[in-house]
């Protein structure tokens, strides 16, 4: 199996055992993170090179997208399987000028009843680990450049809200 860079292997570690709250929280909502949303393709973005560990996986699909490398599970999964994206679900490290900040990642909202909390309804601790993860990512170039992007979607989706009377901060 191809090996994923080092700064990608790294922040999978370190949120290996890292939730957002102390327990399991997909047992507050069903796990609806997990479930495909009727009628679309969902998944979860692959960082650069963690396709590599999932090309030999069974009952994985990835799709190309205008977005990027999307992950399609069965729903269900070993939790050392989980992609770094589901680890960092429902928060996201965004590049700013001045350094990484930890919002929560709008594309979360629709599903997830604690990213319609806000920041306030996770662990600090894991906030804390998910900017660790993003200050260890923003050093590959390849992980920093799809940072630059996630950030810039971000920043998109708040505008677009703004724009529709949504909320305006997250």
């Amino acid at each position: 199996m191809p090996k994923m860079p080092d700064v990608l292997e790294g922040a999978r570690v370190l949120l290996e055992n890292e939730t957002p709250l102390s327990g399991n929280c997909g047992r507050l909502c069903g796990a609806r993170c997990c479930r495909p949303m009727e009628g679309e393709n969902t998944g979860m973005l692959l960082f650069p090179g963690e396709d590599a560990y999932y090309a030999a996986l069974p009952d994985y699909t990835i799709a190309y997208t205008p977005a990027g490398l999307l992950l399609t599970c069965p729903g269900q999964c070993r939790r050392e399987d989980r992609p770094l994206s589901c680890r960092l679900f429902p928060l996201l490290p965004l590049l700013r000028e001045g350094g990484v900040r930890v919002g929560i990642d709008l594309r979360a909202k629709p599903v997830c009843p604690l990213a319609r909390q806000g920041i306030s309804g996770v662990r600090r601790e894991f906030v804390e680990v998910v900017r660790a993860c993003g200050r260890l990512l923003e050093q590959d170039d390849a992980q920093k450049r799809f940072l630059l992007r996630l950030t810039a979607q971000q920043d998109d989706l708040r505008a677009l809200r703004r724009q529709f009377g949504g909320e305006g901060h997250v």
